[in-house]
């Protein structure tokens, strides 16, 4: 046998030996070990009370002290938070957030590290002024937390406005509640006044004395109103002597007043829980009342309501439409399964509901094209399903649709809320009940009915007034607390009233006070153009928001209160600090002893690594090494037989 042959011969060798090792396919069994470092979270605040507090330097120290520290990143996973209003990652510090909500903190860091080890550092000075109370957070948070408290716990003689209840609405030639409650903190007797202002006239005092038992007192009064539009006015808590903090003494607050309050009337002939969440939502504006009347009750009363809603009508509502169809007036019309569908068909002239005998659960789909006013998303995919007649819907009228009936994830283009107008008169149509569980899905998605309220608010308005529709919509509101969010929207429309999102919108704000002008463009998103003035001082502003392209224009104007929710707090709030620790099974540092909490994470046996072993069995078919030894030698034997000749 010739060396040639003896190579062929241990080529096919290799390819057939190969190929057979592939046919067994037989496993072998892999470890890998890995070491997983248990997390160090840094919760750090960044509200604007930590620079009131003139604690910055500390904190920014303290960071850096941490992610400088050696022994700290080889033992633990640094991971890095602020939180303010909001939380997120990051260990960017500005200090300029204008509340602070440290529950919220802990509730996104239990999504976050719900399995694995990671002890929290929450460097804070314990003061919350949004959210539910932290104190028991590690009912909801398990992990060891280390609050870092910044600020010292020496009590100041210190006098403050702790609370000013006042309706934002009141009406013209009438006198309006005011409640205060001024809290003081300190051991001896001392003597202060309450004033409110409205400008420079002194419209309320009273002489108010504390002592270390008597350190709070409510103070109820009434002011008068005397001319429609935002009055403002400035309570203040007249200081002490050596008092450190003056700030707190003071607040403002601001009434709109109205001249009339709108009257809106339910009528039913039956109990359903959608009356209550209908008077609810429609009173938690102040400027609307709600009654309940029967068809018979409301025809001596017509002419007191601005809009009459009308709860699965029937047959006992037919004087009532007559009346109402011959004054032309607005109404609101709830179908379900109760409603007498022969009646509504024949008595109304607007649509045709087909008769089917039969109902259906539809949830709601929104109509980001809607015109005449401003709709916002409330998320309305995650409500439960309405009940409503099946059967398909003929208006005899033009028409727009709010939201759309959807099936199963479907939608079916049938308008399940919709508006109308016709011979100078405003209706809408709901086709379907049970809406109390949107208002209820609402507060377990918000925790907070307002989204509901002001959606279906904006409803009651549009109904109640008979303003001619605009292409241009501005949404604001008279008046803001200088702590909040302030963001004015706007909607543009073309001739058709389609929502035109190729439109840029400007706004133009004057500061009345300093005559300062700013030029500012409208952001879309969504199905609206937005503007976020967060940023402006506290004063009076007028605006113009204006098209770039047509020659449309809405002015308005609002006043920004003066108000620091961040800088009302002398000293850090420890015992509420201290107990979240041993609730949690941690432990409390002040920011000067940061060098005792360093030490008992890196000496805490809690705190170790974790070395975790993965066993994978892999079949030999899946190593690829092996089908590139069978491609080569069949390869190699194929060049050398055809080099040689032999093919």
């Amino acid at each position: 046998m010739s060396k040639l042959n003896m190579l062929f011969a241990f080529l096919r060798f290799i390819t057939i030996f190969s190929i057979l090792v592939l046919l067994i396919n037989p496993k072998f069994n892999q470890t890998t070990f890995t070491t997983e470092k248990p997390n160090l979270v840094i919760a750090v605040d960044n509200s604007n009370s930590i620079k009131h507090l003139n604690q910055t330097e500390k904190v920014m120290a303290l960071v850096e002290t941490i992610t400088d520290n050696t022994a700290l990143k080889n033992k633990f996973n640094l991971e890095f938070y602020t939180f303010g209003e909001t939380f997120k990652a990051s260990d960017s510090l500005t200090f300029l957030e204008k509340k602070s909500n440290i529950n919220e903190a802990f509730i996104q860091l239990s999504q976050i590290y719900k399995t694995s080890n990671s002890p929290t550092v929450l460097i804070s000075d314990g003061n919350q002024t949004l959210g539910n109370d932290y104190e028991f957070a590690s009912s909801i948070y398990k992990q060891p937390i280390y609050p870092v408290i910044l600020g010292d716990t020496i009590t100041y003689v210190d006098l403050k406005i702790q609370q000013l209840n006042v309706n934002k609405y009141a009406y013209l030639k009438n006198k309006f509640p005011v409640e205060a409650i001024v809290v003081y903190s300190g051991n001896g007797n001392v003597t202060s006044k309450f004033v409110v202002k409205k400008g420079n006239t002194v419209v309320f005092s009273k002489n108010v004395v504390f002592s270390k038992n008597n350190n709070s007192t409510i103070i109820n009064f009434n002011l008068p109103t005397s001319r429609v539009g935002v009055s403002v006015y400035k309570a203040t808590l007249i200081p002490i002597d050596n008092e450190k903090n003056k700030v707190n003494n003071s607040k403002n607050f601001a009434v709109e007043v109205i001249d009339q309050k709108t009257n809106i009337a339910i009528v039913s002939t039956f109990s359903h829980p959608d009356l209550g969440s209908l008077k609810k939502a429609i009173e938690s504006n102040e400027r609307s009342t709600v009654s309940f009347l029967d068809p018979k009750e409301i025809i001596s009363k017509i002419n007191d309501f601005q809009l009459v809603i009308l709860y699965q009508p029937n047959n006992k509502f037919k004087e009532l439409l007559v009346l109402l169809n011959a004054e032309n007036k607005n109404r609101l019309i709830i179908e379900g399964s109760k409603t007498d569908l022969n009646f509504l068909n024949e008595n109304n002239k607007t649509f045709d509901h087909e008769i089917t005998d039969q109902t259906e659960n539809y949830q709601a789909e929104l109509n980001i094209n809607y015109s005449p006013f401003l709709i916002d998303d409330i998320n309305f995919e995650s409500f439960p399903p309405l009940k409503s007649n099946y059967g398909s819907v003929v208006f005899a009228v033009p028409f727009q649709t709010i939201l759309y009936k959807n099936v199963n994830g479907i939608s079916i283009k049938e308008p399940l809320l919709a508006t109308l107008e016709t011979n100078g008169r405003r209706e809408a149509v709901l086709f379907g009940e049970n809406i109390w569980k949107w208002r209820s899905q609402n507060f377990l998605n918000s925790k907070s009915f307002t989204q509901f309220d002001d959606f279906f608010g904006k409803i009651v308005q549009y109904l109640a007034s008979n303003k001619k529709r605009s292409r241009l919509n501005v949404d604001y509101e008279s008046f803001y607390n200088g702590s909040g969010n302030i963001t004015i929207k706007a909607e543009f429309f073309d001739k058709n009233y389609v929502f035109d999102a190729r439109e840029s919108l400007q706004i133009k704000l004057i500061d009345k006070v300093s005559k300062e002008e700013k030029n500012l463009p409208l952001i879309l998103k969504n199905n609206n153009y937005q503007v976020d003035l967060s940023s402006l001082i506290p004063s009076e502003y007028s605006f113009t928001v204006s098209s770039t392209n047509e020659n449309l224009s809405k002015s308005g104007s609002f006043q920004i209160l003066q108000y620091n929710v961040e800088q009302q707090f002398l000293n850090a709030n420890y015992s509420k600090m201290q107990q979240l620790a041993t609730n949690s099974n941690g432990n409390s540092y002040f920011i000067d002893n940061s060098d005792d909490l360093l030490n008992d994470l890196l000496n805490d046996n809690r705190y170790q690594a974790i070395q975790k072993s993965h066993n994978n069995s892999l079949p030999l078919i899946d190593w690829e090494y092996l089908l590139g030894i069978i491609a080569l030698s069949l390869t190699v034997e194929w060049f050398l037989r055809k080099y040689s000749g032999l093919v």
